[in-house]
């Protein structure tokens, strides 16, 4: 049954992981655990104040830290950040510790639902949709690699994703 394993969704930003990881959370009867809020939270700063003081490599030891105690808890959904799978140690806690669901999405809907934020440190640029691209081009592979199971995200509610994702745990 899914609510006996730790579920850990993986995607890019914009892909729905929040979104539906409350959602199946709630199906389940799970906790709900969002990395980039948690690192926000203890920081008392939003990750892009993070980025401005630290840059993304101080972003990342935070969120190598926090991958690693939350992937260690019991019976959790979680939601990572689009970046969570750049570190190989990321990378192997989410692969050993729990069921990685990647979300995919394709850059054009990436850019329909992030256009207009203003908190994702990577789009802040003249080019915004170039820089979605680029981090497609490096991420996609990681994300496919330790996936468990792949599920598109373009065209359902997060509802529906959500009972999905049980269905295709239950069948692991």
């Amino acid at each position: 049954m899914a609510e006996k394993r730790n579920i850990f969704l993986i995607g890019p930003m914009g892909a729905g992981k929040s979104t539906v990881g409350r959602q199946l959370a709630q199906l389940l009867g799970m906790d709900f655990v969002d990395s980039d809020t948690e690192i926000e939270q203890r920081a008392g700063v939003g990750i892009d104040w993070i980025f401005d003081l630290e840059g993304e490599e101080g972003f990342r030891k935070r969120e190598e830290k926090i991958i690693n105690e939350l992937t260690q808890m019991q019976g959790v959904v979680l939601s990572t950040g689009g970046g969570t799978i750049v570190s190989k140690d990321n990378r192997n806690m989410l692969s050993a510790r729990g069921i990685v669901i990647y979300l995919e999405t394709t850059v054009d809907k990436q850019y329909e639902r992030t256009i207009r934020d203003k908190k994702r440190p990577l789009l802040q640029n003249d080019d915004p949709r170039a820089a979605l691209e680029a981090l497609a081009e490096v991420r996609n592979p990681l994300y496919k690699e330790i996936a468990d199971i792949t599920l598109p995200t373009d065209q359902q509610s997060a509802k529906l994703m959500a009972s999905h994702i049980i269905d295709l745990i239950d069948n692991l």
